[in-house]
């Protein structure tokens, strides 16, 4: 991912990512809500929540310097944010299932838009040589804005969209691509410094495969058998409320974690 290597004795790499599936629509009303999907947004968090810790960590001299860029940390990082856009694919399929609410999808997009302009903003402020120009929210705006055009089409092409989506990257860089206005496909041959790169290629893959199991797994009855009226064990109804606030956390779990570790760092 767009992480940036420093040398052996600087801070810790710049976030590879910030994974966050924020903003998702609801996939069905409060009343009838598919409990399963906000814990699995829920255990997402949770993964986001345990490398940023362990990010902070390295940053604050408390684990050696690399720690979060090599062994198995890069990959968990990669996992956690393709969960989290598999996550708003399926969201997206479900809430707009039986018609294209475009006015709901609208808002959505607004509110991850302006979220996304904060980070901007915020980043640019306290770090201006690598903000935040196309992370995770931004990724997820225009991953859903792009998805919404497959879910209407032959799940088969779906699937063959996201195929591409992931391997182009892999095979197909340009230098034509590294310009600014260009940089956020991901097809550039130059990764541009930033402390959270999530550009369209490969990340649309994940939301592309996430409107494609949705769709499939409605064929098959899924959604109506989970989407089950009556109340949650206390755990689940817990679990589900963090994927429900999932936009809320992401916003303020950072600055939470190092306040915390910097107060640490001063009285220990």
């Amino acid at each position: 991912m767009g992480a940036v290597a420093d040398s052996p004795d600087a801070a810790p790499p710049l976030h590879p990512v910030q994974p966050a599936c924020v903003g998702v629509e609801n996939a069905v009303t409060s009343s009838h809500r598919i409990i399963e999907l906000d814990i699995a947004r829920a255990l997402a968090l949770c993964g986001m929540i345990l490398f940023h810790l362990v990010w902070d960590l390295e940053f604050f001299g408390h684990l050696p310097a690399g720690t979060v860029s090599s062994g198995i940390w890069p990959v968990f990082a990669k996992v956690v944010a393709g969960s989290f856009l598999f996550i708003a694919g399926v969201s997206l399929a479900l809430a707009h299932a039986e018609e294209i609410r475009w006015r709901a999808a609208l808002r959505r997009l607004s509110v991850i838009a302006l979220a996304a302009a904060a980070v901007s903003v915020a980043t640019w402020i306290a770090i201006p040589d690598a903000f935040v120009f196309f992370g995770i929210l931004h990724s997820i705006a225009v991953a859903s804005l792009v998805s919404m055009a497959f879910l209407r089409i032959p799940v088969m092409l779906t699937l063959v969209a996201a195929a591409i989506v992931l391997a182009l990257p892999m095979i197909y860089s340009s230098p034509v691509f590294d310009a600014p206005w260009l940089v956020w496909t991901g097809l550039a041959e130059r990764t541009p410094r930033s402390v959270d790169f999530e550009p369209l290629f490969p990340w649309l893959g994940p939301c592309l495969l996430g409107v494609a199991f949705a769709r499939l797994a409605g064929r098959a009855g899924l959604w109506r058998a989970l989407r089950r009226p009556g109340p949650a064990r206390p755990l689940a109804r817990r679990a589900a409320w963090f994927g429900r606030h999932s936009l809320a956390i992401y916003l303020v779990h950072q600055p939470i974690l190092i306040g915390l570790l910097w107060g640490v760092a001063q009285f220990a």
